[in-house]
């Protein structure tokens, strides 16, 4: 009877001692448990908070994106600058070319008008109308061929030698609805003599290099492909 009190009294010991470790285990928190996340005045705390804080507040724990006022973007393209022409007669209908035409380049303008009044020139004396048939205006591709004609018919022939352009220079520039005039005055020096059926010299002398001032207007359609400018108009400054 003692034995087994005793060992009654042994057992419940043990089953103490076990119920409190179980409880020690149980009622500790691992890291894989939540913590103040579920504490209903925690969540009221955040609530409140991101309410004062405004739409920021919700965005501080998505990814951090950068929103650039409009238009400053690095893809959009700066506005070219303004053309300067200086203070020339031309410099305002240059500046208007320019804005319509953005390849246009005065200079490079110059250089190409001077190639095209030597082919003018050159196909002129030779008489030559296929290749001064793209170089011209419809106008003025009828008064040099008209007078192409008229020397043929009189049995002339005419001979020019171009020494060389002393200079060029534009003198006038307009932009007249999407077409482009610019006037170039050109100063060369030029021997031009003109023989009849027999070689006899009717007018000028082979020997006379004379100083020539020719002012021609070129046009071209800002909008057209073709980048290549017509000669519309020719005078003479004596």
């Amino acid at each position: 009877m003692g034995n087994s009190l005793l060992d009654i009294i042994i057992l419940g010991a043990i089953a103490a001692f076990l119920v409190f470790r179980l409880r020690s285990v149980l009622g500790k928190r691992t890291g894989f448990q939540g913590g103040r996340e579920h504490d209903p005045f925690h969540q009221e705390q955040m609530r409140r908070r991101q309410q004062e804080q405004g739409p920021q507040a919700d965005e501080e724990g998505e990814d951090k994106v950068v929103h650039l006022p409009e238009g400053r973007g690095e893809g959009r393209k700066a506005e070219p600058p303004m053309p300067d022409f200086g203070d020339s007669p031309a410099a305002a209908g240059l500046t208007q070319i320019k804005l319509a035409d953005r390849s246009f380049e005065p200079d490079e303008f110059v250089q190409g008008a001077g190639a095209a009044f030597e082919m003018i020139v050159n196909g002129f004396a030779h008489g030559d109308t296929k290749a001064l048939r793209p170089l011209l205006s419809d106008d003025v591709f009828s008064d040099f061929a008209g007078a192409i004609d008229e020397r043929r018919e009189r049995e002339e022939r005419l001979e020019t030698t171009l020494v060389g352009i002393k200079s060029a220079e534009i003198v006038e520039a307009d932009l007249r609805g999407k077409t482009a005039f610019v006037t170039v005055k050109f100063v060369s020096e030029q021997v031009n003599v003109t023989y009849d059926s027999e070689g006899r010299v009717v007018d000028g002398d082979p020997s006379a290099v004379e100083t020539i001032t020719d002012i021609w207007t070129f046009a071209r359609n800002t909008r057209s492909r073709d980048p290549n400018w017509s000669l519309v108009a020719t005078a003479a400054q004596t």
